[in-house]
């Protein structure tokens, strides 16, 4: 049986405002019939405000639109700000599911935690989803490999020009209709080796879903591009020899001995999709090993033969095969490989389950329209 989403919270009663101008049924449905990822967003979008002396108040649905924000803003001088990424599926009866939303919840929680921020509980950011999806849900698309991508997000909005945790928050959530993050068929993409930056460093902010992470890695992939590779993929910054995560994804090595490895660390991002899929591959009788996997152990892998395979996942992206991987002075793989037969099946089974096309196991979907 799959979860569905708890009542609204008591004492969090949402206001609705409806969107005097919203997109028309033809537009809306061009939008739908070639969605482009992060582009076009729905008529309307989630607004929490947080203070020091009110906590969590005025929740509402109400026009998407700009935001009102003055210039002292934390945010904008500090950073202070976190966000999360999930999606709604259609499911053939028309429904809308989404995937372990609670998993989502609580890693806001400990982005906020880390980043200074007051944490919203999991029965407000489950209802937020809920509210969104009442007014909007003509916007989840029905074609293959389309859903609609939600973006929960929290920022410091308090006017004030000192370094202390802001006593003023604001928590929205906004969403677009999205294809295939990389666009077309599933296939290998190439991954640029980041020997001059890094992502994040130890006590660092890297476990945290927060812009400046992702800041961090535009110059890196920026670089990549230049070497024709669709992502970098960084090491540590201690020893500069350890994998850490992509600029958006984690990273998972298939071995020839029915073993999955990815690399664990505080600083690597805990990923709600690829721990999903090494739980299916666990059910398969797959072996999963999280630790520290240094670059040397992939290029000597690959050369042995004891790695065959290897992948990257996220919500944008859900699973991508990596054909290969470009260094400065080395290549592993071929940008032409095939995609591995590990790598295309769990991604199956995972968007299977995802889509309501198999039996969820698990109970990861939740029911956000009823």
């Amino acid at each position: 049986m799959a979860n569905l989403l708890p009542m609204a919270p008591k004492d969090l009663v949402f206001r609705v405002d409806a969107n005097p101008e919203p997109l028309g049924d033809a537009e809306r449905q061009a939008v739908l019939d070639n969605p482009v990822f992060g582009t076009v967003f729905t008529d309307h979008m989630v607004d929490i405000c947080w203070s020091e002396k009110g906590g969590w108040h005025r929740p509402r649905v109400q026009p998407y639109g700009p935001i009102p924000l003055d210039p002292a803003a934390s945010v904008l001088h500090y950073g202070q700000e976190i966000f999360e990424g999930m999606k709604a599926y259609r499911h053939a009866d028309g429904s809308i599911w989404t995937f372990r939303p609670d998993q989502n919840a609580l890693r806001l929680q400990n982005s906020a935690r880390r980043m200074a921020l007051p944490e919203l509980p999991t029965d407000y950011f489950l209802q937020s989803l809920r509210e969104l999806v009442a007014v909007d849900g003509k916007w989840v698309p029905e074609a293959p490999e389309t859903s609609l991508y939600l973006r929960p997000f929290m920022f410091a909005k308090e006017a004030f020009l000192g370094v202390r945790p802001a006593k003023k928050v604001a928590f929205y959530v906004i969403a677009c209709p999205v294809g295939p993050y990389f666009g077309g068929d599933v296939a290998p993409v190439s991954i640029w080796l980041s020997t001059q930056y890094t992502r994040a460093g130890k006590g660092g902010t890297g476990a945290a879903k927060t812009g400046g992470n992702y800041a961090a890695s535009l110059l890196a992939q920026t670089e990549a591009s230049d070497n024709g590779c669709q992502q970098v993929l960084f090491l540590d910054s201690i020893e500069g020899k350890y994998l850490e995560e992509l600029g958006g994804m984690n990273i998972v090595l298939v071995r020839n001995d029915n073993t999955l490895v990815t690399p664990l660390s505080d600083t690597i991002l805990s990923g709600i999709t690829r721990d999903s899929v090494l739980a299916l591959a666990e059910d398969r009788g797959y072996r999963v090993e999280r630790r520290a996997v240094s670059i040397d152990e992939w290029r000597e892998g690959y050369e042995s033969g004891e790695i065959v395979e290897a992948f990257a996942c996220g919500t944008a992206a859900t699973v991508v095969p990596i054909g290969q991987l470009k260094g400065p002075d080395f290549t592993i793989g071929s940008a032409d490989a095939p995609a591995g037969e590990v790598t295309v099946s769990l991604r199956q089974e995972l968007v299977d389950i995802q889509y309501g096309r198999v039996e969820d196991r698990h109970d990861w979907m939740v029911r956000l329209d009823s």
